[in-house]
């Protein structure tokens, strides 16, 4: 097997990410002892899981000295974000493929990508991938047949290249916890973090259990796109011990559809603010903590093993649902 440091990576991130110890939240929730894992601090404009898949998705485009990267996402996308940050970092061009309900104002991640200088096409009322990817790859031939040299990344980052960046985690976060049991719980959306983190445990933890919470896809959809992209990576690493579908263990009841917000994201989210001081985001962390909160109350989740939860960023998104958050304020004019 390839070693992972023999496969070109460039830095883009700050590792490895702090461990944080969460007594109170893990009283609340019934277990032993929750373990947060600050993904959220990696450092790429503002954070978030998608810096170490993109160090490695960097890497080729740098090489193949392209000069505009182009991606897709829905109105609050970390990954657009993030890429747009990574690109300028690097001293590329970057063009957005994004779309949802219309957009009243630019807040959160719309905001960061008009700062960053990212030229957004926005497909109304519209999130659907094929959809998106068809945009971008039409905006694609339009740059080429400028002259210019363009790469196109798909939704998320997420593809077997990418997916070594949380294999690389789960060696981390080895090194800060140890190789007994544990249980990892994680956002899921565009499955190549859970692609990559439940590889990586199979390499590195080895009596992990990974959990995925979906924010969008149904769990058999999870499930077929993630096992494609764990024997996309392992080839990569020529690991010849790769799971399949019956390794991915994902729940999608915690979300209506994407980006919708829901009640017990709400309650998760003041729950890790008021109780370790963590802010989590209403379309993907706070969503997975409810799934964590509910999994633990109902005994899915062994109360005795400790958990992990992979906090995957995605802050700037807080700032445009702040109409879901009225009535919090204990604000008093003097």
């Amino acid at each position: 097997m390839h070693s992972l440091d023999s496969i070109p990576r460039i830095i883009l991130s700050v590792q490895p990410t702090p461990l944080q110890d969460a007594p109170r939240l893990a009283k609340h929730c019934g277990l032993t002892r929750l373990l947060i894992k600050r993904d959220d601090q990696t450092g790429l404009a503002m954070g978030g899981n998608k810096a170490r898949k993109l160090e490695y998705d960097f890497a080729g485009i740098v090489s193949g000295k392209y000069d505009v990267v182009l991606t897709i996402g829905g109105t609050q996308s970390n990954h657009a974000r993030m890429t747009a940050a990574a690109a300028r970092q690097l001293g590329l061009d970057v063009k957005l493929v994004l779309g949802g309900p219309e957009v009243q104002e630019y807040q959160g991640n719309l905001l960061l990508e008009n700062i960053l200088g990212a030229e957004i096409r926005y497909l109304r009322d519209n999130d659907d991938n094929d959809a998106l990817a068809g945009e971008m790859d039409a905006w694609a031939a339009e740059l080429a047949r400028a002259g210019r040299r363009p790469f196109t990344l798909p939704i998320g980052g997420s593809t077997g290249v990418g997916a070594l960046g949380y294999v690389r985690a789960m060696h981390e976060l080895a090194g800060q916890c140890g190789t007994g049991p544990i249980q990892i719980v994680l956002a899921v959306g565009s499955c190549g973090t859970l692609a990559g983190t439940i590889l990586g445990a199979r390499m590195f933890l080895p009596e992990a259990r990974v959990i995925g919470i979906s924010v969008s896809r149904t769990s058999a959809k999870i499930a077929e796109r993630t096992a494609e992209l764990m024997r996309e990576c392992a080839g990569i690493l020529d690991a010849e011990d790769v799971p399949g579908r019956e390794a991915v263990e994902a729940y999608d009841r915690y979300h209506e559809e994407y980006g919708v917000f829901t009640p017990s994201a709400r309650e998760a989210i003041i729950s890790a603010a008021r109780l370790e001081g963590v802010l989590l985001d209403p379309v993907y962390t706070g969503k997975a903590m409810a799934g964590l909160m509910d999994l633990a109350r109902t005994g899915v989740l062994d109360r005795a093993i400790p958990t992990v939860f992979i906090h995957t960023g995605g802050l700037p998104i807080l700032f445009a649902y702040e109409r879901y958050f009225k009535g919090l304020e204990a604000f008093t004019r003097i």
